[in-house]
C-alpha cells in the first residue's frame, strides 16, 4: 500500500510513519508534504497514491484548498488537533477523521475502512453502490459537536448539547436557548449548526428553529399539513414545522 502524508509538523509526520510501521501489512510512505502548494504540485506530477493521510491546518492554508484546486481520487484520512473541520472533511469524501494525538488502534480502524473501500472498488462496478459505501463509511465515523462556547459576562462558558433547548435565528443573529430560559449569541449560522449537532437529538423544523427533542412539550396538527409545537422554554411567536419538513419530522420523532 502506498501512502502519502500531508503534514507540516515534523514530529506529527514522524509519529504517523512510526504508527504505520507498526501495522501488520507492508506500507510505503511515498512522500511527506508540508504545504498546500507543494501538495498541489506533487499531485500534478505524480500518480495518485493508494491512500492519503492529511493534516488540515498547513503552513500556507488548509488542506481543503488542495482538493478544491485538483481532482484527487485517493481516499483520505484527515488528521488534526481540532474537531470543527469534521463536517467539511466528510464533504470531500474522506474515510475518517482522526484527532491528534492519534492512537494506534484508531489508525488501525481507519485503515480497515480503507480496505473495505478498496475491496468494493475492485469487486463492485456499480458506481451508485460505491457512492453508497462511501456515504456509509463517512456517517459511521462522523463526530458531532457536543459543546458550544458562549460568552457570559466576561467569561466563556461551555454548554453541552443536552443543556440546549433550541437554536433560534433573528435579524442575522443566532441564539442558543437553555431549558432554564437563558439566551446566548453563538457564532454559527443555523445551516452550520444543522450540520454540526447530533441529528438524533436536534431537528431543523423551519428557517428559524433548530430544536432539541427534549424541548418539545406538545405537538398539534396545523392547517396546510403543517405542525405546531409548544417548546420549553416557551417562545413569543408560533413555532411551526413547515409542510416540507413535517413528514421527516414525524419520522425523526419515531426514531
Amino acid at each position: 500500500m502506498n501512502v502519502l502524508i500531508i503534514e507540516d509538523e515534523y514530529p506529527a509526520a514522524e509519529r504517523l510513519q512510526q504508527l504505520l510501521s507498526r501495522l501488520d501489512e507492508p506500507i510505503e510512505v511515498v512522500k511527506v508534504l508540508d504545504s498546500v502548494e507543494s501538495a498541489v504540485r506533487w499531485f500534478q506530477e505524480n500518480l495518485s497514491p493508494d491512500l492519503i493521510l492529511s493534516d488540515i491546518q498547513l503552513s500556507d492554508g488548509v488542506s481543503f484548498e488542495i482538493y478544491e484546486k485538483i481532482v484527487v481520487k485517493s481516499p483520505i484520512i484527515f488528521t488534526t488537533s481540532y474537531d470543527e473541520y469534521a463536517i467539511q472533511a466528510f464533504k470531500v469524501k474522506s474515510i475518517d477523521y482522526l484527532l491528534k494525538p492519534i492512537k494506534l488502534e484508531e489508525l488501525q480502524k481507519a485503515i480497515h475502512k480503507y480496505k473495505l473501500l478498496k475491496s468494493e472498488f475492485s469487486e463492485e462496478k456499480n458506481a451508485s453502490k460505491i457512492e453508497q459505501l462511501l456515504d456509509n463509511l463517512q456517517h459511521s465515523g462522523r463526530r458531532y459537536k457536543k459543546r458550544f462556547l458562549v460568552k457570559k459576562g466576561e467569561q466563556l462558558v461551555p454548554i453541552v448539547d443536552d443543556e440546549i433547548a433550541y437554536f433560534y435565528t433573528e435579524n442575522e443573529l443566532v441564539y442558543l436557548f437553555t431549558p432554564e430560559g437563558k439566551k446566548y449569541v453563538v457564532d454559527y449560522t443555523l445551516e452550520q449548526l444543522d450540520e454540526l449537532v447530533n441529528t438524533e437529538k436536534f431537528f431543523r423544523i423551519n428557517r428559524q428553529y433548530l430544536v432539541h427533542l427534549e424541548a418539545i412539550r406538545q405537538i398539534h396538527t396545523y392547517f396546510n399539513s403543517r405542525l405546531k409545537l409548544n417548546l420549553h422554554p416557551a417562545t413569543d411567536d408560533e413555532v411551526i414545522v413547515s409542510k416540507g419538513k413535517a413528514k421527516a419530522f414525524k419520522q425523526w420523532l419515531e426514531g
